[in-house]
């Protein structure tokens, strides 16, 4: 078809001409010096839409046809993490030649486009049970019952951990001025845990953990933060301890420890941080902790504290306030994952 292009109108009406009076493609080719190939192309025109004209086209031909764009889209869909570079080298199998950036648009105008892939526990078929069981159970406990819980978790906190990944809007060779450039140190600066709580009421303690948190200290430190969080906060009697299912917190030790201390502990599900309130509180402190910019551990862990403490009561109340959401998505994923 390159060369039919090229060819003048006057031409092929004159083959379409000679054709009509009985000249077949062979003797068309030979009048006219052309291929047989184009000689047919031009008549197939003629007679599909009477007319030998090219007409004008809105844009350059695509290179991706109809047939491999499904099979492209097919292939996403089954496995989402194909690359465009996989995409590529396919489509370089059938012989075409595209940019990476062809292949995004393709895909783009169906309604698929890449993103970062959201980190999330993983999910044994036990799990999902779990999770859907507990969901099914709390659906409808009321606001009162959930005011009577006392959150707690763990966190992993770094000094510089948080600027990993962040933008800087700047013009061309100026990467290494100081503004633009992200402090880092050996091993990232370190990095110090932390066990918190939090009630209906506000924040309770925030404690760093020393070292290596085994069954013992996780005790020591219920025993020394636990209560006076629960006066703090004006939890009556009959409050509920939350906590996951980690090793150290389920040991027989800390068991027997709980019963000692007569706690009422809430069945948790494992692998459930979405379910936990404290969880989206986490992602709260780490933002307002290094926007203070903390150079060193001790300042780390004093914004820490300092920021812990400014976490506004009706914060917390709204998170309690999405439980039944929480609940409900967690019962429509048939205990799967959820946005939380």
């Amino acid at each position: 078809m390159g060369v039919t292009k090229q060819l003048s109108n006057d031409l092929k009406t004159k083959i379409v001409h000679h054709h009509g009076l009985g000249e077949g493609y062979r003797k068309l080719s030979q009048r006219f010096k052309l291929s047989v190939s184009t000689v047919r192309n031009i008549l197939r025109k003629w007679k599909t839409t009477g007319s030998v004209q090219v007409k004008a086209r809105s844009g350059r031909p695509r290179k991706i046809s109809d047939r491999q764009k499904r099979r492209m889209v097919r292939t996403v869909r089954v496995n989402p993490q194909t690359s465009t570079k996989d995409l590529q080298h396919h489509l370089a199998a059938d012989g075409v030649t595209v940019h990476r950036s062809t292949i995004r648009r393709t895909l783009h105008k169906e309604m698929l486009y890449a993103r970062v892939m959201q980190r999330k526990p993983f999910l044994r078929p036990q799990h999902k049970q779990s999770r859907l069981r507990y969901a099914q159970a709390h659906l409808d406990k009321p606001a009162s019952f959930w005011n009577k819980v006392l959150w707690t978790d763990e966190t992993k906190i770094e000094l510089f951990g948080h600027n990993k990944g962040r933008y800087a809007w700047r013009k061309k060779n100026t990467a290494f001025q100081e503004k633009h450039l992200l402090p880092t140190v050996k091993y990232g600066g370190g990095s110090i845990m932390l066990w918190g709580c939090v009630a209906s009421a506000g924040t309770g303690n925030l404690v760093k953990v020393e070292g290596r948190m085994d069954s013992t200290q996780y005790q020591q430190i219920l025993e020394t933060n636990v209560q006076e969080s629960v006066t703090k906060l004006k939890l009556r009697r009959g409050w509920i301890f939350q906590q996951d299912n980690d090793p150290k917190h389920c040991s027989k030790s800390t068991k027997a420890f709980m019963q000692r201390n007569k706690y009422n502990v809430l069945e948790w599900p494992s692998q459930s941080p979405d379910l936990n309130m404290i969880e989206n509180l986490w992602c709260e402190l780490k933002r307002a902790v290094h926007a203070r910019k903390p150079s060193n551990l001790n300042e780390l862990e004093m914004f820490c504290k300092e920021e812990w403490s400014k976490i506004p009561s009706t914060t917390i109340q709204t998170l309690i306030g999405t439980y039944r959401k929480r609940s409900e998505v967690v019962i429509s994923a048939k205990g799967g994952s959820t946005k939380y």
